[in-house]
């Protein structure tokens, strides 16, 4: 008896051993299925080749809960710059506002500005256009294009613009002011940098050149009114000098497109070593085959014979060289590389001018060299002249613009030492009416380029 009841004993020891190691083994099981529901495969290799130490553990919850916090604000990171990205390819190109406020050189971040109208030369210099020494040397001078191709694109769209609010009413003060502060805002003014190159002239009727109105003038634009516009742009001293005429009355369209088709005519003849004389008589040609009628008389357009177009350098806006408007004249040629002011004036009056009415225009001499003054305000005016202008033509209303005042007794005194040139108005006979269109050229190695056509002339 007492060898069986061991025997069963020994059963049931071995019975109960088995079953534990079994419930151990179900327990095992069900703590990896538990950190697996928690765990990536990639987050167990690593702790399970952490060093090759066994029994290393997982990262504790709070690290996982970070990492897994960055990585869903890198995906919300790279999904709002994808966003950015899309808004800014919807948005395009900066378009221009109505009335124009941004200034030009935002809207052609690149830097390249719109090219003038491109004539190819005549005859003995048809070579240049596929010469490759002339199209390196324009390439040499890529700057200086830009720059005057800058203040061209602020002369068209400022122009654009006046021409849709002027209208008969308006004070002439007004519209000078409108188109001034226009232009200081498109070319971004910045001193002797980036500005107006000249005042506007607005000279009416029988006055051809060089009028605007002083602070207080009262003068009004009227409906039967002959309007020159005349304004000029600059960067780095780079002049753009355009004009065009306005009348609201269709009687002096003949009158207008007399001074339009002469100025094209210049343009077109104008060249490398082309005679300024040869310009000016192809000029008259066209000029006076014009007629207006005018409240029933019919006026032949005559050419005003002492009014020139001239050359063009840096800072100085009349240089050397005169392009008359009549046969006859300076038999210099034009030059490689120079710049010129084709402007016409077609008259139905004698077709000669004078000076006359109150002076507004005023420059300091460009070869002036020093001279001395005994007057502190003549010498302190001096200063603000340099500072401000420069060479560059100026109006007793940029000065009063500019805070100076009780200064026309130092004006004069520079203008009497001949450091400051006055330029008064140019007049022909009272009762006649004055026309005028101009256009600022350059002439490259390889073309002519027009650079201040626009859409409208």
């Amino acid at each position: 008896m007492a060898g069986s009841n061991i025997d069963a004993a020994a059963k049931e020891m071995e019975a109960l051993h088995v079953g534990k190691t079994q419930e151990t083994k179900q327990e095992n099981l069900n703590k990896v299925a538990s950190v697996e529901d928690v765990t990536s495969p990639k987050e167990l290799e690593a702790a399970g080749s952490n060093d090759g130490a066994p029994g290393a553990q997982s990262s504790p919850p709070e690290d996982r809960d970070d990492a897994e916090d960055g990585a869903a604000a890198s995906v919300a990171a790279k999904k709002k710059k994808k966003k950015s990205k899309a808004n800014r390819k919807k948005k395009g190109p900066l378009q221009q506002t109505d009335p124009p406020s941004i200034p030009i050189d935002e809207l052609f971040p690149s830097g390249d500005f719109p090219e003038g109208e491109i004539q190819e030369y005549k005859d003995d210099n048809l070579w240049r256009t596929t010469n490759e020494e002339k199209r390196e040397q324009e390439r040499l001078q890529k700057p200086i294009y830009s720059s005057v191709r800058l203040a061209a694109e602020v002369h068209r769209q400022v122009r654009k613009y006046m021409r849709s609010v002027m209208k008969p009413g308006m004070l002439m003060i007004e519209l000078c002011d409108t188109l001034e502060n226009m232009v200081r805002k498109l070319i971004n003014e910045n001193g002797l940098q980036a500005g107006i190159a000249f005042p506007t002239g607005c000279s009416l009727n029988w006055v051809a050149a060089h009028w605007t109105p002083n602070s207080g003038d009262k003068t009004v634009l009227q409906y039967d009114d002959v309007m020159k516009l005349d304004f000029g742009t600059h960067i780095d001293g780079h002049i753009v000098d355009s004009a065009f005429t306005v009348a609201f009355n269709p009687m002096f369209d003949p009158l207008l497109q007399a001074t339009r088709d002469a100025t094209n005519t210049g343009i077109k003849e104008a060249g490398i070593d082309v005679r300024l004389c040869d310009v000016g008589a192809a000029i008259q040609e066209v000029m006076e085959s014009y007629e207006v009628e005018i409240d029933g008389k019919v006026f032949q357009v005559k050419s005003v014979r002492n009014l020139n177009g001239h050359s063009i350098e840096p800072y100085h806006i009349h240089a050397g060289k005169s392009v008359p408007i009549v046969k006859g004249g300076d038999q210099t040629k034009m030059e490689e590389g120079e710049f010129y002011a084709i402007e016409t004036f077609g008259s139905t009056g004698k077709g000669f001018v004078r000076e006359d009415l109150e002076c507004s225009h005023y420059m300091k001499n460009f070869d002036v060299g020093h001279v001395p003054l005994r007057v502190a305000k003549s010498k302190q005016l001096l200063g603000t002249i340099n500072n401000n202008f420069g060479t560059l033509a100026f109006c007793r209303r940029y000065l009063d613009r500019i805070g100076e005042t009780k200064y026309l007794m130092a004006l004069k005194n520079l203008c009497d030492v001949g450091i400051v040139q006055p330029i008064p108005p140019m007049c022909d006979v009272k009762g006649s009416y004055v026309s005028q269109s101009e256009h600022t050229i350059l002439l490259r190695p390889t073309c002519k380029e027009v650079i201040s056509r626009g859409d409208d002339y």
